[in-house]
């Protein structure tokens, strides 16, 4: 696990100095703080920060192949590297480490651009071949790993995060105000755009090639959701039991001490009691709660830690976490609206204390159906097909005298009903929909869902409308809110994260599961919970679903609400002129009275200046106008 940066020169240019490279590595010091590696020349210059799991005396990087013609970089873990080594030993090649990144160049040698499908694990990946003098940028297929990148007039410069973008002389990292109305929608920026519009995110599961200024972009992997399995209940539970149990054992290599995020719910706790079935000794697991009974989980972790015998840490949170805004807002890169963020990151704080790599149970509700969500959208369906869409004007109509909460309740239901898809469903998900956001932000492109709906409508399969929404989520509210959450908190902590339940294996195989077992009546997750209940209490695994929020409404109104009147007061709010100033002014006293529940929308502009105030002074510059075209290839 680490942090990469680096560049490559178009034809006749050289990339930056030395010492860029270097502070481009600093700026990422908390992603890998045991070691530094770099590799420089006229053309290329590779760099990387390490955090030592696997192989710490020998791992260090950039690793090269035999002949020191193939170099790269890698951010992640190559979970499948000693079944892939042994492979590419039998076909002749040499190792020089015990580390799992040292299989990437062996790969490529053997495997060429190919290589990247043979890899099972979370990586970023920069791949220098000096033969043909191309630069390769690989994602992981989910999108664990991050990795930025910018098109400039010199060549190509990328990293794992942007604030090593900052460090590039000249690069000119201008604010995209056309993704401003999106991140207020969603929460955060949509991948491949970022808040800069001269750089971008590559895509996961794709893999971009530099070749001197051309520049082309290729997908190697897709997640088919067909054809289904169609084998009974008790085989298909046994065969994910099996598949799972795997993706639990192949996390476990560690050099390090290790242990799991144990929040409570269903699959934080499969994960940890695969964990101790694998183990000769106590696991460590960590949990976050809050003096709020409506948030607190951590009751139910600890019932979970002691039925499954770890050595449990749990830590309480309040209203003072929010004095880390600012360090977060600095780690997040982007201005994100998702609250959780804050516990997210105490839990890795609380967890670095003692391990340096955890297990999660992230990527289960995206894999099997686990959001109350998809119910309710199950059931805005019925309602459609039982002809409701005709009535919902009357219905909307006629709830105008009840109380504003039911009212608001109803009225968007029937709102919804007059959608037609995805828009039906990205409404439901997003934090406000394009009529709340016009008037209270100042861009010049209008508020709408068009950037993700094609993560909802470009499958080339015919899917039914559960495997639709889980497809979208997978490309859009996984990948670029959940997934970076998990990323930035631990990473920020020197933690590293792994997720077995987005093994890609495991996920090819939850994907073909029939609908109705992700979603059964209102059981969701139904096939997994049957996998939960051979390991834990079946009251326990078909308890409420509780998301991993804070009391973010409460907190706002009383603890926060001097901060987000002072933020929206001041000179710097309104002179960025990104918002409705009045607008902003009037949600926020409007929410303190409880006249209104405006706290998402709140929080959103809030974070977003806790961004502008970190970067604001070090990266608003023109842009470069020439860069070199950038062209796409499907796979």
């Amino acid at each position: 696990m680490c942090g990469i940066a680096g560049a490559a020169a178009n034809r006749d240019q050289h990339v930056p100095p030395l010492e860029v490279l270097r502070r481009m590595c600093d700026a990422i010091h908390h992603r890998g703080p045991d070691a530094e590696g770099v590799h420089y020349a006229a053309d290329v210059m590779l760099g990387m920060r390490r955090l030592a799991i696997i192989d710490p005396a020998g791992g260090m990087q950039p690793v090269t192949s035999e002949t020191g013609a193939v170099r790269a970089v890698v951010n992640g873990e190559i979970y499948n590297f000693p079944e892939l080594r042994a492979r590419l030993e039998r076909a002749g090649h040499v190792f020089r480490t015990n580390s799992d990144v040292e299989c990437v160049v062996h790969a490529y040698e053997e495997y060429g651009e190919k290589c990247f499908s043979e890899l099972r694990g979370m990586f970023a990946i920069a791949l220098w071949d000096e033969r043909n003098r191309t630069l390769l940028l690989a994602r992981d297929r989910f999108g664990k790993k991050p990795l930025f990148y910018s098109l400039t007039p010199r060549g190509i410069v990328f990293a794992s995060e942007l604030k090593s973008l900052l460090e590039v002389p000249g690069l000119g990292l201008e604010l995209d105000r056309s993704v401003i109305p999106e991140y207020m929608m969603l929460g955060y920026v949509p991948t491949p755009r970022s808040i800069f519009g001269n750089v971008r995110k590559l895509e996961p599961a794709h893999y971009l090639a530099f070749r001197q200024g051309t520049v082309t972009v290729e997908r190697y992997w897709s997640l088919s959701y067909l054809p289904k399995h169609y084998a009974d209940e008790e085989a298909l539970i046994e065969a994910l039991d099996e598949r799972i149990d795997e993706a639990v054992r192949i996390r476990l290599a560690s050099d390090v001490p290790f242990g799991a995020f144990l929040s409570g719910g269903v699959d934080s706790s499969l994960v940890v009691a695969k964990m101790t079935r694998h183990l000769d000794r106590k696991v460590k697991t960590f949990s976050i709660g809050f003096n709020d009974s409506i948030y607190d989980e951590s009751e139910d972790a600890r019932r979970v830690g002691e039925h499954l015998g770890t050595e449990h840490h749990a830590l309480v949170a309040d209203p003072d976490a929010v004095r880390l805004l600012e360090s977060i807002a600095w780690y997040v890169d982007e201005p994100m609206a998702d609250s959780s963020i804050i516990p997210t990151y105490l839990v890795s704080r609380l967890a670095a204390g003692h391990v340096k790599m955890v297990l999660t149970g992230d990527g289960g509700d995206e894999m099997f159906g686990g959001y109350t969500r998809y119910v309710r959208y199950r059931q805005l369906g019925m309602l459609r097909r039982a002809g409701m869409t005709r009535l919902a004007p009357l219905a909307a109509t006629l709830v105008r005298t009840l109380p504003y909460p039911v009212r608001r309740r109803i009225e968007w239901v029937c709102t919804r009903l007059g959608m037609s898809h995805p828009d039906d469903y990205i409404s439901g998900v997003a934090l406000a929909v394009p009529a709340r956001i016009r008037g209270l932000v100042n861009a010049a492109t209008p508020a709408d869902f068009s950037a993700i709906r094609r993560c909802f409508t470009d499958h080339h399969e015919a899917l039914g409308p559960l495997d639709t929404v889980l497809h979208g989520d997978v490309r859009s509210y996984m990948l670029d809110d959940i997934l970076v959450k998990v990323d930035r908190a631990s990473m920020a902590n020197s933690l590293e994260a792994r997720s077995p339940l987005l093994d890609h294996e495991l996920a090819e195989f939850a994907a073909r599961l029939p609908e109705d077992m992700k979603l059964r009546g209102n059981t969701t997750k139904y096939l997994l919970k049957k996998v939960a209940e051979r390991y834990l209490p079946a009251e326990w695994v078909h308890k409420r679903k509780q998301g991993f929020a804070i009391p973010l409404a409460r907190w706002l109104r009383e603890d926060l609400a001097e901060l987000l009147m002072d933020t929206f007061g001041s000179q710097e709010f309104a002179e960025r002129d990104v918002f409705d100033v009045r607008a902003a002014r009037r949600m926020a006293e409007e929410h303190r009275r409880g006249s209104r529940d405006h706290g998402e929308l709140l929080w959103a502009m809030l974070m977003f200046e806790m961004w502008a105030q970190r970067y604001a002074g070090l990266a608003w510059q023109p842009a470069p106008e020439q860069v070199p075209e950038l062209r796409s290839a499907p796979g």
